[in-house]
């Protein structure tokens, strides 16, 4: 049995928590928090990319690269989306990130009624109880004020666009690598931002320059970097049940987090949806991943939070 990878799921799911605390700590508009994380990002992975062999960035077709800038375009709106949440007033990181992370039961859903695949009993109790969850955390939004509830339905938007990045990902890493793939979709998803940031007057990071710049560098390196990118290899060595639980990890250790950090803790309403939601999500990617590949997971392209 191996070891190594549980190892680095574990650590992935605390790194990839630590970003919503990060987005929190940061002053600066949301679209510049999310310019800054995925320009470093990109910078990072560059050198990666250069010096790969299996499938070199000269060699990429270009309808690929140009369905790969599409995704970055999607990635950027998914990052705008959620941290929009997070900095809205009255949302908590319990909510934000329990609806960014619906995105198995979105995609299930899609699929079902877009792509026409079946979806299994289990499944569908899955995206029962999901939905059921995020209705829950909606009405608690709205229970707050109407800036609440909008904040709340970014988070679910950005839900929607990290299944949209999923979906249309999944057969550009059949073969294209990961460290290729990951440099032309950040790098278009920071280009996007740039342009949206430009637009807005957010090009500038506010507050503290050395803090927010080393809040952005951190954002970069832990969760976007250390988080997905370890989680992304780890997935190929582990089985589905590991892959669904580790998906509902986050939520709950950026709601600990918060708790511990930020001193937040969600409402009853929140907390009694997003046990629902977390549920839900489990079973939908657990009977996902086993009805559709087998009972090893492929792996994941990294990138939402």
């Amino acid at each position: 049995m191996r070891t190594s990878p549980y190892l680095a799921i574990a650590l992935a799911v605390v790194s990839v928590s630590f970003s919503s605390i990060f987005i929190r700590w940061s002053e600066s508009d949301a679209i510049t928090i999310a310019l800054y994380r995925l320009t470093f990002a990109s910078l990072i992975i560059l050198p990666f990319a250069a010096m790969e062999r299996t499938t070199p960035l000269r060699t990429i077709s270009r309808r690929d690269l140009a369905f790969m800038a599409g995704v970055g375009i999607v990635l950027a709106s998914h990052f705008a989306f959620w941290i929009t949440s997070l900095k809205t007033e009255g949302v908590t990181v319990a909510s934000s990130v329990i609806l960014v992370t619906s995105h198995p039961v979105l995609v299930a859903i899609v699929s079902h009624f877009a792509l026409g695949e079946r979806v299994s009993t289990p499944t569908a109790v899955g995206i029962g109880l999901g939905m059921t969850g995020v209705a829950a955390i909606a009405f608690a939004g709205a229970s707050v004020s109407p800036t609440t509830l909008a904040g709340t339905l970014l988070a679910l938007l950005g839900g929607v666009m990290a299944g949209i990045y999923f979906l249309a990902g999944r057969q550009l890493r059949q073969r294209v690598s990961l460290p290729v793939y990951a440099f032309v979709v950040y790098a278009t998803a920071a280009l996007t931002l740039f342009a949206l940031a430009a637009a807005t007057g957010a090009l500038l990071p506010e507050g503290d320059l050395s803090t927010e710049f080393l809040l952005f560098l951190a954002m970069a390196v832990i969760p976007q970097i250390g988080g997905h990118t370890l989680y992304n290899w780890s997935l190929r060595f582990v089985p589905a049940a590991i892959v669904s639980l580790s998906l509902v990890g986050e939520p709950i250790g950026s709601s600990l987090l918060a708790w511990l950090l930020l001193a937040e803790t969600p409402s009853s309403l929140v907390a009694f949806g997003g046990i629902f939601a977390l549920t839900g999500i489990f079973l939908t990617a657990y009977f996902g991943a086993v009805g559709g590949r087998g009972s090893t997971a492929s792996p994941r392209d990294g990138g939402e939070r």
